[in-house]
C-alpha cells in the first residue's frame, strides 16, 4: 500500500494527515485564528541586544518578541562546508519537508560558536528583514534568522549564501553531481538546496524554478526595504498548499480532499509544477467524515493519551515537559512464553515500533529519554538499540541517539520546529493547572482544619463558616468530626462546613460571623 495525503478542511480548521501503509504518521493542524508563522518574512525592529547571550530580541509584530542568535544575524550566511559530508547541507526534508518547516537543519544555532560579537552586528532600534525559523513554543518567542530561504517544489533558494547542497535522501552520486552542475551557473547570486523531489528533474526545469525563486526574492526584498515597522512582508502558503508542495512526492499514490474548493485549487497548484500529477488529487466520495474513514481520528485520540497499550499487553507511558519527554516501557499484562530475558526483549522490541510511531505522530521534540525494561544481555540491548535506529530512518526530523546504558536508558534528541500535536490540540487543565494531579481529600481537609485554627488564634468568632467543594465537606463530616469538635471546644466557637457546587477541590473560604466567643 502506497502513501496517501488526507486533507480535511472546515471553515475554522484545516487538518492534514500523512499516511504510510494506511497508518497516519504525521498530523498537521492549522486554525484560522492561529495560523503558523514559520517561513513568514517580517520587517522588524531590534528592541534589545544581549552581549551575554550573543543574541538580540526583535519585534516583528507577534505576541512575543523573536529571538535572533548572532550567527543567524550576520549579513551573510556562514559557510556550511562542514555541516555535511562532501560539503552538503542538511535541509530538514530528509525525505520530504514538513509542511510547516523549510528551514536549514545544519549546525548553526544555540550550540554553534559565535562567529562575531552581537554588539558589532546589531544595534538597538535597527530595522532588519528577518524570517521565522521556528514557531513560538511555550513561553519562548519565535526563532528568527536574517538568512532568508525561499522554498519551491524542487529547490530552496538562499539569497545570502553561495552554497549548493543536495538532499541526503538522493543517494545516487551521479545524480547528485548532475543536480549540482545544473545549478552551478545560478549560485553566483545566491545558494540553493536541491530537495528530494528534484531527483530526475531536467536541468531546464530546475533553472526555470531557480529564476522564479530569485524573482520572488527581489520582490520581497523591495517590499521589505522600507515602510512601517514591524510588519509582515511575506506570508508562506496556507497549510493545504504547503502540504502539497512539501509532502506530495512520488511515494504518494493519492491526495484525498473533502471539499471541491480544495480539490480545484490543489489541482491547479500541482499542474503548475508537475503536469499530470493533478490526476492523483481526488475528492473524498463518502458521507462518513474523512478522518474517521481513514482511521486518523482514533489515532489522534490515542496520541493524546498518556498510556499507550501494546498488542502484547505491555504499555508505554509518555510524559511530556517543555523541553524533555520521558517514555517508560512496562510489561503490563504480558507474561511471555519462555524465560524472563526473552520476554523482556520481546516487549522492548515491540515497544520500539510504537515509540517511534508515537514520536512522529505526536511530533515530540527536544530531549527524549526512553526507559526500556532492563535487559541482562548486552547483545539484547544492542538488538533493541539497532531496532530503534532502523525504525527512525524514515523520520524526516533530525535525530541523534546516544547508545543504550546498562540499565536500559536511551537518550536521544529530535529537532523541534513546531508545537507537538498535544500542545496544538490541548491546553493545561484549569482544575489541576497542568500538574496532572490534585491534592487528596484528606490533604485538603487537614489544610482547612489548620487554617481554621490559625484564623481563630488571631480573631475570635462565635461561628465560623467554611465554604468548600462538596466532596471535602462530606469527608469532614464523615472522618474529621472529632477534630472539628476539638477546635470548637478549644476556641469556644462553632464550625460549619458548607458545600459549594462548582468549587475547585483545593479552594475553600473561611468566613467569620460577627461578634466574639459566646
Amino acid at each position: 500500500m502506497g502513501d496517501s495525503l488526507i486533507i480535511n478542511s472546515t471553515p475554522t480548521e484545516v487538518r492534514v494527515a500523512y499516511l504510510e501503509n494506511g497508518l497516519p504518521i504525521e498530523v498537521y493542524v492549522e486554525r484560522q485564528s492561529e495560523r503558523g508563522v514559520v517561513g513568514n518574512i517580517y520587517r522588524g525592529r531590534v528592541v534589545r541586544v544581549l552581549p551575554g547571550m550573543q543574541a538580540a530580541f526583535v519585534d516583528v509584530g507577534l505576541e512575543r518578541t523573536g529571538f535572533l542568535y548572532v550567527n543567524d544575524a550576520l549579513p551573510r550566511a556562514p559557510s556550511q562546508a562542514h555541516d555535511e559530508p562532501n560539503g552538503e547541507h542538511s535541509t530538514g526534508e530528509e525525505e520530504h519537508a514538513p509542511p510547516s518547516n523549510h528551514d536549514e537543519e545544519g549546525n548553526r544555532g544555540f550550540r554553534a560558536a559565535p562567529l562575531a560579537n552581537i554588539s558589532e552586528v546589531l544595534k538597538q532600534g535597527q530595522e532588519i528583514l528577518v524570517q521565522v525559523q521556528k514557531e513560538p513554543l511555550g513561553t519562548k518567542g519565535a526563532r528568527l534568522s536574517r538568512h532568508v530561504t525561499i522554498p519551491g517544489r524542487n529547490l530552496v533558494y538562499m539569497p545570502f549564501s553561495e552554497h549548493v547542497g543536495v538532499s541526503r535522501r538522493i543517494e545516487d552520486m551521479a545524480e547528485r553531481e548532475r543536480l549540482r552542475a545544473a545549478l552551478a551557473s545560478e549560485s553566483a547570486e545566491g545558494g540553493f538546496i536541491v530537495r528530494t523531489a528534484a531527483e530526475g528533474e531536467s536541468a531546464e526545469e530546475l533553472l526555470r524554478e531557480a529564476q522564479l525563486l530569485k524573482q520572488m526574492w527581489i520582490e520581497i526584498n523591495t517590499r521589505g526595504g522600507s515602510g512601517n515597522t514591524p510588519r509582515l512582508v511575506f506570508a508562506d502558503l496556507d497549510l493545504v498548499l504547503r502540504a502539497v508542495r512539501d509532502l506530495f512526492t512520488d511515494d504518494v499514490e493519492q491526495v484525498v480532499v473533502d471539499t471541491p474548493e480544495d480539490h480545484q485549487r490543489i489541482r491547479e497548484f500541482v499542474k503548475s509544477f508537475w503536469p499530470g500529477g493533478e490526476n492523483r488529487v481526488v475528492v473524498y466520495p463518502h458521507s462518513e467524515p474523512i478522518f474517521d474513514h481513514y482511521g486518523v481520528e482514533v489515532e489522534i485520540e490515542r496520541a493524546l493519551e498518556r498510556r499507550v497499550w501494546l498488542k502484547s499487553g505491555g504499555t508505554i507511558i509518555i510524559d511530556q515537559a517543555e523541553a524533555l519527554t520521558v517514555i517508560d516501557v512496562n510489561s503490563g499484562r504480558f507474561v511471555g512464553k519462555s524465560n524472563l530475558e526473552d520476554t523482556i526483549t520481546q516487549i522492548n522490541l515491540e515497544a520500539v515500533k510504537e515509540i517511534v510511531y508515537q514520536v512522529r505522530l505526536r511530533n515530540l521534540g527536544g530531549i527524549i529519554i526512553i526507559d526500556f525494561i532492563d535487559m541482562s544481555a548486552a547483545s539484547n540491548r544492542e538488538k533493541v538499540l539497532g531496532a530503534l535506529q532502523e525504525a527512525l530512518r524514515r523520520d524526516k526530523a533530525k535525530t541523534t541517539i546516544v547508545r543504550m546504558s546498562e540499565i536500559g536508558l536511551v537518550e536521544m534528541t529530535r529537532k523541534r520546529v513546531r508545537d507537538s500535536l498535544g500542545h496544538a490540540l490541548t491546553e493545561p487543565c484549569p482544575y489541576c493547572k497542568g500538574r496532572g494531579f490534585v491534592k487528596s481529600q484528606e490533604t485538603v481537609a487537614n489544610e482547612i482544619l489548620r487554617a481554621i485554627s490559625r484564623t481563630l488564634t488571631h480573631t475570635a468568632a462565635a461561628t465560623v463558616l467554611v465554604n468548600m467543594e462538596p466532596g471535602i465537606a462530606d469527608y469532614l463530616y464523615e472522618n474529621e468530626t472529632a477534630a472539628i469538635e476539638s477546635i470548637e471546644r478549644r476556641c469556644r466557637t462553632r464550625i460549619i462546613p458548607v458545600a459549594r457546587q462548582g468549587y475547585h477541590r483545593e479552594h475553600y473560604e473561611i468566613v467569620r460571623a460577627a461578634g466574639g466567643a459566646p
